[in-house]
C-alpha cells in the first residue's frame, strides 16, 4: 500500500513540476500596427490555437506553441483584407497558418519574462525574442507583449514606397484550461 501511495505522490509531483497546460481563449486576437501612406493601419488575426505549458515558478519549463489563421486578417476594410490574403502578401491558400514555437522562456521579475522562439510565416522561419508581462486571473494566465517585425523578412509584400517594412505586433492573450 505504501508503494502505491508513494507512486501516486511521485506522479502528482511530476505533473505539478511541469506546470499546467492551457489553450488560448476562443476570442484571442493578435493585433498589429503598420504605416501605410503615412497613416497607421490597425489590424488583427484571430483563430489562435495551440498550447501553453506554464509553470509560474520555473519559467524554463514553460513552452508555447501556437498557430494563427492567416486568412483571418482583419483591418476593417474588406477589399484590403482580401488583397492581403493574396499570393504577394500572406498567400493564405498555400500558407494558411502563422506559427510560433518557443525555445526559451526566462523570468526577469515577478510578472515579467522574455521569450525566444521561431516565428514562421509563409514557410520562412526566423528566431525572435521579445519581453512580456503576465498575470493570473481566476487561475488563468494572461500574457501581454509587443515586438517589431520586418514584413519583408517573411516575404509579405514587396518593396513599397507607401507601406512601411516595419510593423508592431501587440499581444494580449488570455489562456484557459482545456
Amino acid at each position: 500500500m505504501k508503494k502505491i501511495i508513494f507512486g501516486l505522490l511521485a506522479v502528482l509531483a511530476t505533473i505539478c513540476a511541469h506546470g499546467q497546460t492551457y489553450i488560448p481563449n476562443t476570442d484571442a486576437k493578435v493585433n498589429f500596427k503598420i504605416k501605410n501612406f503615412g497613416s497607421t493601419v490597425d489590424g488583427s488575426f484571430t483563430g489562435l490555437k495551440g498550447i501553453l505549458e506554464f509553470n509560474e515558478d520555473d519559467f524554463s519549463a514553460t513552452k508555447i506553441k501556437v498557430t494563427l489563421d492567416a486568412k483571418s486578417i482583419d483591418t476593417n476594410i474588406g477589399m484590403r483584407d482580401n488583397h492581403l490574403r493574396k499570393e504577394s502578401y500572406f498567400d493564405v491558400t498555400r500558407f494558411p497558418d502563422i506559427q510560433f514555437s518557443s525555445s526559451k522562456v526566462v523570468k526577469v521579475s515577478a510578472s515579467e519574462g522574455i521569450v525566444t522562439g521561431k516565428l514562421t510565416i509563409k514557410k520562412i522561419t526566423k528566431e525572435i525574442t521579445f519581453p512580456f508581462t503576465f498575470s493570473i486571473a481566476n487561475g488563468n494566465p494572461r500574457f501581454k507583449g509587443e515586438f517589431k517585425l520586418n514584413r519583408r523578412d517573411y516575404a509579405v509584400g514587396g518593396n513599397s514606397m507607401s507601406l512601411s517594412d516595419d510593423l508592431k505586433v501587440i499581444l494580449d492573450i488570455l489562456f484557459k484550461k482545456p
